[in-house]
């Protein structure tokens, strides 16, 4: 298919479904997200899933980087890296994310931001055990956001770790974790003509959730 033609359906499905409601009408932030999340799914060429996550240095500094989530709900949105990465020790020193989703083929954002928790132990266990097995043998053999040498250095460390796994279960490492990020605000955006676009934030209060539609 041509880009034109491309082009002219991702239109087509906006006018046709998009426009026809008004998701600013939504009473909570969960049940749309779902609904986003769902068609997002199913018209997004690229890794619907995949977040920019933000997180402060020790000295305040915004740092940000893509991410999968891998599981959302009420409780929250959840991701996986390694804890001495980064991110992991900039997490580890505030426990508070934000994270954006950028659907660009269906012209649609959500940002959502607050305190992280860790996920248990058997919950990380599960999903790591989920991951293809070279995934989980890069998990132990990548000192990530380390300085690297070589490339080469990057391989042996994967054959040292091959070797030393065999053919046997390859564990989650000890400094592999998962962290729920439990918002305390979340923004849901829309595209429309002349930048006039749709924003509706959702922001915790209490045991639900206060809503204001924002100017664009």
């Amino acid at each position: 298919m041509t880009t034109a033609l491309v082009s002219a359906a991702a239109e087509d499905f906006l006018v046709k479904g998009l426009k026809q409601s008004d998701f600013c009408e939504a009473s909570e932030p969960y049940a749309l997200f779902g609904e986003w999340f769902d068609e997002a799914k199913s018209h997004e060429p690229d890794v619907p899933e995949a977040m920019a996550l933000a997180t402060v240095d020790e000295a305040g500094l915004p740092d940000s980087r893509m991410v999968l989530m891998k599981d959302w709900g009420e409780s929250g949105f959840t991701f996986y890296t390694n804890a001495e990465s980064a991110k992991g020790r900039e997490l580890a020193a505030t426990m508070k994310a934000a994270a954006l989703f950028h659907w660009k083929s269906l012209r649609r954002q959500v940002r959502l931001r607050g305190p992280v928790e860790l996920v248990s132990d058997a919950e990380a266990d599960a999903y790591f055990a989920s991951r293809p097995r070279d995934s989980r043998i890069g998990a132990w053999a990548s000192r990530q956001s380390q300085p690297l040498e070589s490339r080469f250095a990057l391989e042996k460390a994967v054959a040292v770790q091959a070797a030393r796994f065999g053919l046997g279960e390859v564990p989650r490492p000890p400094h592999w974790r998962g962290y729920r990020i439990v918002p305390v605000a979340i923004e849901f955006w829309a595209d429309r003509p002349f930048r006039l676009h749709d924003r509706m934030q959702f922001t915790r209060e209490g045991a639900g959730w206060a809503k204001a539609r924002l100017y664009p």
